[in-house]
């Protein structure tokens, strides 16, 4: 819950806890492709919500609250969303919400939904279809409809403004941002989901300064998580990952308005969750970019002893409309196996890390 900020040069006050404790307590996801023609979203998405369910034992009908994020944009139709609802089961009448935005933000809303007491178990969702169009634009559809998407800047050209603006300030150098990139691909060696594993040759400039290797790949992927409240959460999965803090925020929509090289969103979403109380041992970062890691490194203030995007993060794997809320799932994965005590998730939307959302997850002590 929302903390009052500091006053200059105070130290950050305590974030309240919320009425309710409310864990993530099973997490599935696709095997992350470049094209998945032969499947619908539906087709893609079932076998996730089955093995989420199947996790805890639930069926669709135990389940109090379910709540999507995908993309019109992606699909090509107006409420393409409701397709999808085929795959979770909407008989007997359930109590269903959507976001169009990614599914971390999908996960906001039913974390608020169980806060209120109106459901103990709630099911989030999210996928998205890269494949069969030019994602870079799409995406500037998102963009001011004024000034900036009449312009059509794709989303890799406003992310090398963003990079070379880093380059320009002394945070980063190209052999840094491929040291990044290497890095994420190499950790997700490990993730048999993963889209990139081990190395891949950073390549040709794609937009300078940015490299082939800098950039997420373009694929198709879905991804679910099932939360629950309280003794339900213990009763469900040996060990919760509990949310202990959420919040999100939205930078200026006119990129000429912000500095590039910052992103105060993220930082004060990190302290609204309380990020900043205690220390973090893991953190999952939305950042498609190797430059927008540089960024929000720094912003979310994660030093050496943290170990970021040990998945590999976007740059492994990045369906669009699910990449958030996989970050949250692999950071409650690491809690639950016993791999870490207190993660950070952030998921991210918009141009150049505009929205930026920051969950803090902790196990129970050992």
């Amino acid at each position: 819950m929302p903390a009052p900020m500091p006053t200059s040069g105070a130290a950050p006050r305590s974030v309240p806890r919320p009425l309710r404790d409310i864990a993530v307590v099973a997490f599935a996801q696709t095997d992350h492709l470049r094209t998945s023609d032969e499947l619908s979203e539906v087709e893609m998405l079932m076998p996730v919500l089955h093995r989420v369910l199947a996790q805890t034992g639930l069926r669709t009908g135990d389940i109090g609250f379910t709540c999507s994020g995908s993309s019109d944009y992606l699909a090509g139709r107006a409420f393409s969303f409701t397709m999808a609802l085929d795959g979770v089961g909407a008989w007997p009448p359930i109590s269903e919400s959507h976001v169009e935005m990614d599914g971390a933000w999908a996960l906001y809303e039913a974390w608020t939904k169980l806060l209120t007491g109106d459901a103990d178990t709630a099911l989030v969702y999210a996928y998205g279809k890269s494949s069969p169009g030019s994602v870079r634009d799409v995406l500037t559809r998102q963009l001011d409809p004024y000034y900036l998407a009449p312009l059509w800047p794709d989303s890799v050209a406003l992310a090398a403004l963003q990079a070379q603006a880093l380059i320009d300030a002394g945070d980063t150098d190209e052999p840094a941002l491929a040291a990044v990139a290497s890095r994420n691909r190499a950790s997700a060696a490990g993730n048999p989901h993963a889209q990139l594993r081990g190395p891949v040759p950073q390549g040709d400039y794609v937009v300078r300064p940015l490299r082939i290797g800098d950039c997420p790949p373009v694929g198709d992927g879905a991804a679910a998580v099932v939360l629950a409240a309280g003794e339900r959460a213990r009763d469900l999965c040996e060990r919760p990952a509990w949310i202990r803090g959420i919040d999100h925020r939205v930078e200026a929509h006119g990129l000429g308005v912000r500095d590039l090289t910052d992103s105060p969103s993220a930082r004060l979403a990190a302290e609204r969750a309380g990020a900043f109380e205690r220390p973090v041992d893991t953190a999952e970062l939305h950042a498609p970019f190797s430059s927008q890691e540089v960024v929000l490194r720094k912003a979310l203030r994660l030093d050496d002893r943290v170990h970021v995007n040990p998945s590999g993060g976007a740059l492994a794997a990045h369906p669009i409309m699910a990449a958030g809320l996989i970050r949250i799932g692999e950071a409650a994965e690491r809690i639950r196996r016993g791999d870490s005590d207190r993660a950070l998730a952030h998921a991210t939307s918009g141009p150049c890390l505009q929205q930026n959302l920051v969950a803090v997850l902790e196990g129970d002590p050992r």
